[in-house]
């Protein structure tokens, strides 16, 4: 298999990447076979990936422009994944001049990427980190430097907590880094979820066996368990509801039905 200009010489090339089949299902072109085989693979139980995946972008936006439009200049993108058209960077700075972005992944294709393309970008940066350890991306110089944690952030865990299993703490990753924020801060959050999706559990699971056999489970917790997530925030309106239904700009019904799988809220913190 021939290495791309892209990938980062330090990468194995014949192992599937999150990252990378995530940007697969959004008609990037930052991926390998292997990526493309383990998303064809997870299609075949759950053929709406690439709605669901689509409706968490719109989502993410839709959220960083009301960010942005509370005062927030400031954002902290965790698992931020590999940058396609409109990312946080784009969305957040047309909002709002100069409002100052930091990307989280430990996805090296990920961490090059958007490397080049904030190459010229002076208020964007990313850095190499882990949402499983929250107190390493705080006190990293890169995030230092740019977000100040004494003002208020946009935390975005968009499509990552679920990614992150029981015996990893998410929840209290989360807890740490809400602590870190001053009042007034975002949290920004998607998770996948069996609630919504339009066919039966049993069948999904197959695509979650998918992605257990590539060694990244994905964590398919309730909307409840999703909730919690939010302990210290107060949510804002509409609260934790499908992607398509929060602050839609078009009418939610017009959605594809793999649209409304999973949970999407924003809250902040008191």
């Amino acid at each position: 298999m021939e290495r791309p200009a892209w990938a980062p010489r330090s990468i194995d090339i014949s192992v599937p990447s999150v990252s990378r089949i995530y940007d697969y299902y959004l008609g990037g072109s930052h991926n390998f076979e292997v990526d493309r085989e383990a998303a064809r693979k997870a299609m075949e139980f759950l053929p709406g990936l690439p709605k669901i995946m689509q409706a968490n972008r719109a989502f993410m936006r839709r959220a960083v422009r009301f960010a942005a439009g509370e005062g927030i200049t400031q954002f902290l993108d965790i698992g931020s994944g590999i940058p396609t058209f409109g990312n946080v960077h784009e969305v957040a700075q047309k909002a709002s001049p100069g409002a100052r972005v930091m990307y989280v992944d430990h996805d090296p294709v990920a961490v090059a990427h958007s490397q080049a393309v904030l190459a010229d970008n002076a208020t964007a940066d990313v850095v190499a980190a882990d949402l499983r350890k929250p107190q390493e991306i705080l006190s990293s110089p890169e995030v230092r430097e740019l977000i100040d944690l004494n003002q208020p952030v946009a935390l975005l865990l968009v499509a990552i907590l679920h990614f992150v299993e029981d015996a990893d703490d998410p929840y209290g990753a989360v807890a740490r880094l809400r602590e870190a924020l001053a009042p007034g801060s975002l949290l920004i959050l998607t998770h996948a979820s069996y609630e919504g999706l339009p066919l039966p559990p049993e069948r999904a699971e197959g695509a979650v066996d998918v992605y257990k056999d590539i060694r990244n489970p994905l964590i398919m917790r309730s909307r409840d368990e999703i909730a919690r997530f939010f302990e210290g925030y107060d949510m804002v309106e509409p609260g934790l509801v499908p992607m398509p239904d929060w602050r839609p700009d078009t009418a939610p019904e017009d959605e594809d039905p793999y649209s409304f799988s999973g949970f999407a809220g924003v809250g902040r913190a008191a």
